[in-house]
């Protein structure tokens, strides 16, 4: 695979999860902000729409890669870490701790696992 078209897919794939993560975002904060719900209390639910976005963000760069969609997925979720480290690193002078390293690697594991889903949807439509 040319990696033109590798960098395409695993830039729509960020885009996607960008965007959800921001529509997210943008909800929840309302929600916290208007109503009674309390931050501790969404804590789950909000993983797991991370894992989601992750899942769909691998589903979107391994539908535009075509191939090796584990790989792609891996590399869109690789940069998204990249993207939350330095921003958590130069932004607030933090760093990965265990934890983050877990999630970390469960959002890895469900953007492969998109990934490959996305290049299979894709083949089986192009036949």
């Amino acid at each position: 695979m040319e990696t033109k078209k590798w960098g395409k897919a695993v830039l729509y794939g960020l885009v996607t999860i960008f965007i959800i993560a921001l529509a997210t975002s943008l909800v929840f904060s309302l929600l916290l902000k208007f109503t009674s719900l309390k931050e501790s209390s969404i804590t789950w639910l909000l993983v797991g729409l991370s894992v989601l976005a992750l899942f769909i963000g691998g589903f979107v760069a391994g539908g535009n890669g075509k191939e090796k969609g584990w790989l792609v997925g891996g590399i869109t979720a690789l940069l998204y870490s990249l993207i939350i480290f330095l921003f958590k690193f130069l932004g607030y002078g933090l760093i990965f701790n265990m934890e983050d390293f877990m999630y970390h690697g469960g959002f890895l594991l469900a953007a492969m696992i998109g990934g490959v889903f996305g290049v299979n949807m894709t083949s089986s439509r192009a036949k």
